[in-house]
């Protein structure tokens, strides 16, 4: 992939470049991946920006997935018919939650639970404020462990929560993000393991005449897992954007990394070494067992890595391909999401040339409220 184009000589680095092109192919390509963009329920989360939200808008997606208050506002200005808050609420978020309701009454909000005193103080607040009851879905720990009700608790939980005043529970909110399987077929079968319990459980709950009219599944990487099941609502974020972590695990999720760091070659340190001008406050440090790189030089992906500090980072390679000093260099970086909130704004490419700039809107934790 090629990810130079007109004019680049004239732009600073390390800048954090947007291929609008390649951003408007891969929301195509999870419409048609998912049947239509009516089951889409995205997360924002990875760009946080107004115009990533008006592109997915255009193309029919109206659902929209958030973590902080801040996005689900940027959601909310945006004309989003339905914005989830898929993080607990607690402490100051509830007012501020409410606030939203009152302040983007076109928007159909949503909260995620897995707490009944949490949820009650959220209910309370809503009835304070005179506002109708809130959509609610209760979160489930499908064996990440990071929030939600586990299985075997989930149906008692249920029917205490069905009966907290100033609440609609509608339904269920299932993030699998511990399911990370290479291979499709393995990803599908710890999938199947995963939920098979709690399908039970929601056919228990269906059959003593509850309704349950929403159900989330999944992330990235389950996205493809969960295409079969009907009357779900698919949640993926990354690949909308794209990075090279998701790229190069997952094959079977064939989506482009639409962003890349513009960075130039300042030093040869010694023979077949060079440095770039990209520390890590220019990409994330996020790395994991699974995924030791921060990135890769979209132009020298034999490149390998040897150190990193704040302003520079070094790598070697063969001493005849060792670029020369000033060389303008792209990587892709193998986490999006974090690096995102390292710039606050994007240069945006489009057929090769210079088009735009948006700003990383919900970058900051808050806008208004």
């Amino acid at each position: 992939m090629n990810y130079h184009f007109t004019g680049e000589e004239n732009v600073d680095s390390p800048s954090l470049i947007f291929y609008q092109d390649i951003i408007e192919e891969n929301i195509k390509k999870a419409i048609k991946f998912a049947s239509g963009a009516h089951r889409l329920w995205p997360h924002v989360k990875t760009h946080k920006t107004k115009n990533i939200i008006k592109l997915q808008i255009e193309q029919g997606i109206k659902r929209f997935k958030c973590a902080t208050i801040a996005e689900a506002e940027v959601c909310a200005m945006m004309g989003a018919e339905h914005v989830m808050l898929a993080y607990p609420l607690v402490g100051p978020a509830i007012g501020r939650f409410v606030k939203l309701l009152i302040k983007y009454p076109d928007s159909c909000f949503w909260v995620i639970g897995d707490n009944l005193e949490q949820l009650r103080l959220l209910g309370k607040a809503a009835i304070e404020t005179n506002k109708n009851a809130i959509n609610t879905l209760i979160d489930v720990n499908l064996g990440m462990d990071r929030t939600g009700v586990l299985p075997d608790l989930l149906e008692e939980f249920y029917y205490k929560a069905v009966n907290i005043e100033g609440l609609s529970i509608q339904g269920f909110h299932c993030y699998d993000g511990h399911i990370t399987d290479n291979d499709l077929n393995e990803r599908r079968k710890s999938v199947d393991s995963a939920t098979q319990k709690f399908l039970e459980i929601k056919k228990a709950i269906k059959e003593k005449g509850h309704k349950i009219s929403v159900l989330v599944m999944g992330g990235t990487p389950t996205f493809p897992c969960h295409l079969k099941t009907t009357d779900v609502y698919l949640s993926p974020g990354t690949f909308f954007v794209q990075d090279y972590g998701y790229h190069s695990k997952y094959p079977d999720l064939d989506f482009t990394p639409g962003a890349a760091i513009l960075s130039r070659v300042i030093s040869h340190p010694k023979n077949g070494f060079f440095t770039l001008d990209t520390g890590y406050k220019a990409i994330t440090c996020d790395t994991s067992i699974e995924q030791p790189l921060k990135g890769v030089i979209a132009d020298l992906p034999q490149a390998k890595p040897v150190s990193q500090s704040e302003e520079h980072w070094v790598w070697s390679i063969d001493e005849t391909s060792v670029p020369p000093i000033g060389t303008v260099l792209y990587i892709i970086p193998a986490h999006i999401c974090p690096t995102m909130v390292l710039y606050p704004n994007v240069l945006v490419i489009k057929n090769g040339k210079h088009t735009d700039n948006w700003e990383i809107n919900a970058r900051d934790r808050k806008i208004t409220i």
